[in-house]
């Protein structure tokens, strides 16, 4: 009976020490939304660069390394057009998928090009050490038929404060 009456104690203590921890607000959150914002069209127009680019390998290299965290740490990448290698947890695997290389699969979705790329956000959510969005975002090739993708984002501060990607799942709209 004292041990129940123990463990019982220790879980009411655990309990509202957590309780009151979630309760404790964010003192700074780690992004402003219009930095997520501004982010989204640095990596919108970085797409864009690429397609246009005359070297467009050293380009998305360049991009990759401005825009996507994988020099702070792990990186979830999930390209749209990606079946056999669905995920990209390197560079080197994100750079084969933008202009094609390591992958056989990759055609360098990059290299289209596409004359512009629009996010139109379901939500932004910021907390303390990073931020999430989610929506559709539109990619325009040079035909201007707009394609529909569905994303979600997640971004981590870099040293200098920058807004760097450490999260992209991508996918077409179902389909029946």
């Amino acid at each position: 009976m004292r041990l129940k009456t123990t463990l019982f104690a220790i879980a009411f203590i655990v309990a509202g020490a957590s309780s009151t921890l979630a309760a404790v607000a964010c003192p700074k959150p780690a992004f402003t939304k219009d930095q997520i914002v501004a982010a989204q069209n640095a990596w919108a127009e970085g797409i864009v660069a690429i397609g246009k680019a005359e070297d467009p390998k050293m380009t998305a290299s360049a991009f990759i390394d401005r825009m996507y965290a994988y020099d702070l740490g792990k990186v979830l990448f999930k390209p749209t057009k990606a079946r056999a290698v669905p995920f990209r947890d390197t560079k080197d695997k994100a750079l084969s998928y933008f202009v094609t290389g390591q992958e056989a699969e990759d055609k360098g979705f990059a290299l289209t090009p596409f004359t512009s790329v629009r996010f139109d956000n379901k939500d932004i959510v910021i907390d303390c050490d990073s931020a999430l969005a989610m929506g559709h975002y539109y990619f325009t090739p040079k035909d201007g038929k707009e394609i529909e993708v569905e994303y979600s984002f997640g971004y981590i501060p870099a040293k200098d404060g920058s807004v760097k990607i450490n999260l992209q799942h991508s996918s077409l709209p179902y389909q029946e």
